[in-house]
Parts: C-alpha cells; sequence; structure tokens
C-alpha cells in the first residue's frame, strides 16, 4: 500500500492558517528558517494565575538537524495572546496566518542569535 503526502494547495483555506494547515495535513508546517536552519511549530496553551485571563498561548519551534534524524534545539516567541477561555486561546493561536508564523520564526531566530536578515 502506498500512502502519499497531502499536496498544499494555495487556494485552500487550511493552508492559510496555522489551524487548517494541521487540519488539513494531520502535522505542523515545517519552515526554514532565515539562518539555514529547519523548524516545525507547535502551539502552546498554558493556565497563567491572571484571573480575567487566565489561558496564554505562544508558539514553540523545534529546531531539527539537517539531516531531519532529530531535534537539536528549540526556540519560542513570547506570550501572543492572553484569553479567558481555552477555546478562545485555540481560536486565536489558530487562526495566525502562516505568513505570520514564519515571520515570528525569523524573529524568534534574531532575538536568540543577534543575527538579522
Amino acid at each position: 500500500m502506498t500512502i502519499m503526502a497531502k499536496k498544499t494547495n494555495i487556494d485552500n483555506p487550511g493552508d492559510i492558517t496555522l489551524g487548517g494547515y494541521v487540519h488539513t495535513h494531520e502535522r505542523p508546517p515545517a519552515f526554514q528558517g532565515f539562518d539555514g536552519l529547519p523548524y516545525t511549530v507547535s502551539i502552546e496553551i498554558e493556565t497563567v494565575s491572571d484571573l480575567a485571563n487566565p489561558y496564554v498561548a505562544y508558539l514553540v519551534f523545534p529546531q531539527w538537524a539537517s539531516t531531519g534524524v532529530g531535534i537539536i534545539g528549540h526556540l519560542q516567541t513570547p506570550v501572543l495572546f492572553r484569553e479567558q477561555t481555552l477555546k478562545q486561546a485555540e481560536s486565536a493561536i489558530s487562526s495566525l496566518k502562516l505568513s505570520e508564523v514564519k515571520l515570528l520564526l525569523d524573529k524568534a531566530i534574531d532575538n536568540s542569535t543577534g543575527r538579522t536578515k
């Protein structure tokens, strides 16, 4: 039996947002950072002690070995969303456009190394 990967289609709304991509392809998107290294992205949501907005959401970017064999590090964004409910936090972070996620990755690389594009 042959299993074929789903082809990316920029006309498909699932290929525009982070949540849509994960739903459509059943895996996180991968990016090449401006440092030339491969990364994937993970949505993280945590609870905090803020009673007004107890859910925070941010992104973690696992950095892969150039061979793709294993994770060799990671970067993360600061908190991107503070929400009242888990559903609101999931919706907010999932609605990020993939182009915005790529910009956040490059900013995280810049912040970690002092390098600029």
